[in-house]
């Protein structure tokens, strides 16, 4: 896709602060080692193998797209196979494919999904974790590039179209909807965000965002984990 081969990454800062989000990240790690299924597995947008580079590291196949030259080159040091873009993926050859946080980043996110389907094996799952609810959209979102925010019946519209089954779609971190909002109102003007206050709700707030989850995670959260299949 020409628009993943021009892709640029944006609000740097904010990626660096999000290293302080251990439990967000060890969440989502659990999340993939949960659903996984197959031999061959695929991160959609892999960036610096956050969650590539340990799975990798307990012995799974892990290959990944990545349309930055610099971190695909990262990921190879890895010992990863890194293509440039999902069309260099030869069809119906992934397992179990995941996206974290990267589709929102794509204008054309209905293709992209078109394209993801045609990896996978017939009866292969996809796991897509995307930030939730147009109304939580910021600065901040402005500023690292996304496209939009997403409701649970649109996304699963949007994947149905593409041709999978929905097994399972829930709202994550329904807190922070609530922090997000007041962001949107009252955080800083150029839509930065700091390390320390990531650090302060990934340790006392985040947590807690998961258990009220268990009630919430069909009505509101910040984000949406959407995991489908490839039919038969």
């Amino acid at each position: 896709m020409d628009e993943q081969a021009n892709f640029e990454y944006k609000g740097g800062e904010n990626l660096d602060a999000m290293k302080e989000a251990r439990n967000y990240n060890r969440f989502l790690l659990e999340t993939l080692r949960q659903n996984l299924a197959g031999e061959h597995i695929l991160d959609f947008g892999a960036g610096v193998g956050t969650f590539a580079q340990p799975l990798h590291s307990s012995g799974i196949d892990v290959s990944c797209v990545e349309p930055d030259a610099q971190l695909r080159n990262g990921l190879s040091m890895y010992g990863l196979r890194a293509f440039a873009d999902i069309a260099d993926v030869p069809d119906e050859s992934v397992d179990f494919l995941y996206s974290l946080n990267v589709l929102e980043h794509i204008e054309d996110d209905c293709g992209a999904l078109i394209g993801l389907y045609q990896r996978l094996r017939p009866g292969a799952r996809i796991l897509i974790y995307v930030p939730a609810f147009a109304c939580l959209y910021s600065k901040m979102d402005e500023l690292v590039g996304h496209h939009r925010r997403y409701r649970r019946s649109g996304l699963i519209a949007k994947m149905k179209v593409a041709g999978f089954q929905i097994e399972k779609a829930a709202y994550v971190d329904s807190l922070g909807f609530f922090a997000a909002l007041a962001f949107r109102w009252l955080g800083r003007g150029d839509g930065s965000i700091s390390a320390g206050s990531v650090r302060i709700y990934d340790r006392f707030i985040f947590p807690l965002s998961l258990l009220l989850d268990r009630i919430f995670c069909t009505v509101f959260g910040k984000n949406l984990l959407v995991v489908g299949t490839r039919p038969l």
